[in-house]
């Protein structure tokens, strides 16, 4: 197959390879958990109960961006928009339904990097509405060679590509489940990626969250979604003691700990094959986990443990070790990115934005105002004689969080996240906010013409 030029665009703002005057394009490694916060690292909150040196080594070289969030916190919406670059509304993938998307209205980042000439590869979890068995739909020519099964395998296969010295450049995602096995340690279920043994006592476990009770004035439809899920198999957490959201905790971060050991194995294997200077590295995760926060576990919400996730960029040599507080859009945000770094031009149309000045440590502002992630909580079980299905939509802005339901008579909140970063008070019915509020909807309708997003059809005016 003839090889493609590599096309620098105006996104590129100086391709980092041309920079240094290498003979090809950056190499790119994406290491992805799955329901991990963005806070769960223990160069973020301490080495007391929580030990993450991988990934700590990657905050230490890199670009740690702490205020990146997924499209919708839910592993299919969340890695289509990856993928893809679009937000969830435009390829219409909200919930966990792997039913192949057009891939030619959509194509996915194998196919845009395979045709810039890179070699690409897939190691772990898909769960993306493409066919695996087909990489003409999604353009990674190696995918789960031996058809992986578990972590272990994943973090082997790929540390084998990696030392075999694969043809550069190469794009590589080496996708973990862990710690997505809290889910299954929640239902008192056999751990598919092993066993982690039995907790201590509470009182030797990591601490509540602070904000581990309901949010006060919280929209209705989230009193009756914490009642629809935990009455479902699902989520068995409705009658955990403290104790017990202590152990879940404990459970939690061994997880965590579990697949940073793994993240080692790859970046061991990227350091002996003398990789590392010709490679960027991403670390991300397609969602968070609630960890008790209000009364919830798992995803699907927009409270920060569920909807914030960890996003960090590290590239010997060429990314300056720092913290961004910069807005991030996890979903739209990293294919501009990994084009400028590339210099391949980002295809017409992409909605995100590239954080590549960012990241070389180029003095820039924030170029956003806000950002959107939406929802739709569909796993539920049966109250009050129906199975509610609420879709949401949240505005992120510079200091506000701003929620809005599709079912309620409540149906919005908003929060103050400089003065409560918890989400503890909804202050959407108080009348000193209502300018804000107003700002909010305004900024939501305006993303929403933007992208064509039909949600909310009706006038909102829970808070008039």
């Amino acid at each position: 197959m003839k090889r493609r030029t590599f096309v620098l665009g105006a996104a590129a703002t100086g391709a980092t390879w041309v920079a240094r005057g290498a003979a090809k394009p950056p190499n790119i490694l994406i290491v992805m958990t799955d329901q991990q916060s963005w806070d769960i690292m223990s160069c973020r909150i301490g080495s007391r109960y929580l030990r993450t040196p991988y990934m700590d080594s990657l905050a230490e070289s890199g670009a740690v961006f702490t205020r990146a969030y997924c499209a919708n916190p839910l592993c299919v919406p969340s890695r289509t928009s990856m993928f893809t670059g679009r937000y969830p509304p435009e390829t219409g993938v909200l919930i966990n339904d792997t039913t192949p998307i057009d891939h030619e209205r959509f194509p996915l980042m194998g196919t845009l990097f395979q045709k810039a000439g890179y070699s690409t590869a897939y190691f772990g979890k898909w769960h993306l509405p493409y066919r695996e068995a087909r990489p003409e739909t999604h353009g990674f020519q190696l995918v789960n060679p031996g058809r992986l099964k578990g972590d272990t395998a994943v973090a082997e296969a790929a540390a084998r590509f990696l030392r075999e010295k694969p043809r550069e450049p190469f794009l590589a995602v080496v996708s973990f489940v862990n710690p997505h096995d809290i889910c299954q340690w929640a239902r008192s279920e056999p751990l598919p990626n092993g066993d982690i043994g039995s907790p201590p006592p509470p009182e030797e476990c990591p601490p509540l969250r602070p904000n581990h009770g309901p949010q006060k004035d919280e929209p209705d439809i989230m009193v009756l979604m914490r009642r629809s899920y935990q009455s479902s198999p699902m989520f068995p957490v409705g009658n955990f003691t403290p104790g017990k959201w202590r152990q879940y905790l404990w459970a939690y971060y061994r997880l965590v700990e579990k697949v940073d050991r793994l993240i080692g194995q790859v970046l061991t294997a990227l350091r002996d094959a003398q990789l590392e200077e010709r490679t960027l590295i991403v670390f991300l995760a397609d969602h968070g986990d609630c960890q008790g926060a209000h009364g919830w576990n798992q995803k699907t919400v927009f409270y920060e443990e569920s909807a914030r996730v960890p996003f960090i960029l590290s590239y010997k040599g060429v990314i300056r070790s720092q913290v961004s507080d910069r807005l991030v859009h996890t979903g739209v945000d990293l294919i501009p990115t990994l084009c400028s770094f590339a210099g391949i031009a980002t295809p017409p149309g992409l909605p995100g934005l590239s954080l590549y000045d960012t990241a070389i440590g180029r003095k820039v502002s924030d170029p956003r105002r806000y950002i959107v992630v939406c929802n739709k909580m569909v796993q539920g079980a049966p109250v009050e004689g129906r199975t509610p299905k609420p879709e949401g939509r949240m505005v992120r802005s510079q200091r506000y969080k701003y929620c809005v339901y599709s079912e309620g008579r409540q149906r919005e909140s908003l929060v103050d996240l400089e003065a409560d970063p918890g989400e503890m008070v909804n202050l959407a019915g108080d009348p000193r906010y209502r300018k804000i509020l107003e700002e909010h909807r305004a900024m939501l309708a305006e993303w929403q013409h933007s992208v064509g997003d039909r949600f909310g059809s009706g006038p909102v005016s829970s808070a008039a």
